[in-house]
């Protein structure tokens, strides 16, 4: 570290969460400096901003496009040198950064599963318990496609807002939902743990690729911004991260294909499971990887080739469709909002 104080600015989207994740980042990196090394001891302040997948509230993500809908302002503030480190929630970053951007630092992860959540005042505790017909909420089409395979009888319909948002329709007495699938990291750092009613381990659902984690981006030449992102960086969780975060790559999937994962390191023993599964439910491709890694590259080619076994087994078939109905859905959808001349 430089010397010379510098005051770095850590930015993130402006909801709670976002805000609460990046207040955790700076806590983190204030704490690894020492209070007698005052020379070299930077300072820290936070920016906040709305981006694209923020505004748009209304479209289903399937529709909508990648994960740059809650990067791509974000970067490009980082770019221009307005900020200096953006704290993501790790499953929201695209695969591939723009030039001149790296994950520098990768915090210790919080429990990755999905959990449901039923609406207040009703008594269920699993899906198994709910009626047929019932109405259960998610904005993500990896368990959507998941859970139809087990639970063809339940209603899955889109939900869109930030946690409190979501919230807030679940327990609304005219609303569809007796209930709503969330990250479980997201409800615990609002402060809402105790409104989680089960998780969903796997194999009832694998989560989506690095849960849980907050990852830290910075320009790739700002070697005092590296310095203190390795700082906090955790490897157990960098190495299962980057493993699946590698499989997603080759997989050429985003925040709304349906890739689940699961992932374990004991000492350097890496085990990590990918599936891939139909819109509907009718094929499911899965398999299983255990290997002993000596380093992130390493953890990160285990990723790879398990995508490769996918892809050889199944996966491409499933992934190739997708492509195809998101492409017709798009173009429905633009003709009914008056976009194209028929």
């Amino acid at each position: 570290m430089s010397k010379t104080s510098r005051t770095f600015v850590l930015a993130s989207r402006g909801s709670q969460l976002a805000q609460i994740q990046t207040n955790i980042a700076l806590d983190s990196m204030k704490s690894h400096f020492s209070a007698s090394d005052v020379d070299a001891t930077p300072k820290f302040t936070t920016s906040f901003m709305t981006t694209a997948g923020d505004k748009n509230q209304s479209q289903a993500l399937y529709l909508l496009g990648g994960k740059a809908l809650w990067t791509k302002e974000l970067e490009v503030a980082l770019i221009e040198r307005e900020v200096d480190m953006l704290v993501h929630s790790f499953k929201d970053v695209p695969t591939v950064l723009p030039a001149g951007c790296i994950i520098a630092g990768i915090m210790e992860r919080e429990d990755p599963v999905d959990s449901l959540v039923v609406r207040k005042g009703l008594s269920w505790k699993t899906l198994d318990d709910l009626p047929d017909g019932s109405v259960v909420g998610t904005s993500s089409v990896r368990r959507i496609a998941q859970l139809r395979r087990k639970f063809p009888k339940l209603v899955f319909q889109d939900v869109r807002g930030n946690l409190n948002t979501r919230m807030a329709k679940l327990d609304a007495p005219d609303g569809p939902f007796v209930a709503i699938i969330l990250a479980k990291a997201g409800m615990v750092r609002l402060g809402m743990g105790d409104r989680l009613t089960t998780d969903l381990v796997p194999p009832l659902l694998y989560h989506a690729v690095s849960q849980g984690a907050l990852a830290i981006e910075i320009r790739s030449d700002d070697t005092d911004a590296l310095e203190i992102c390795q700082r906090i960086t955790h490897r157990e969780t960098a190495w299962r991260c980057l493993a699946e975060r590698a499989c997603l790559r080759k997989l050429e999937g985003g925040c709304s294909v349906p890739v689940g994962v699961g992932s374990s390191l004991d000492g350097n023993v890496l085990t990590i499971t990918g599936c891939v599964t139909a819109l509907d439910g009718s094929k499911h491709v899965q398999h299983t990887m255990k290997e002993s890694v000596a380093s992130e590259q390493q953890a990160e080619d285990v990723g790879t080739r398990l995508a490769v076994t996918l892809i050889e087994t199944g996966a491409k078939e499933i992934l190739d469709y997708i492509i195809v109905d998101r492409q017709e859905k798009i173009r429905v959808a633009q003709e009914q909002d008056g976009q194209i001349v028929t």
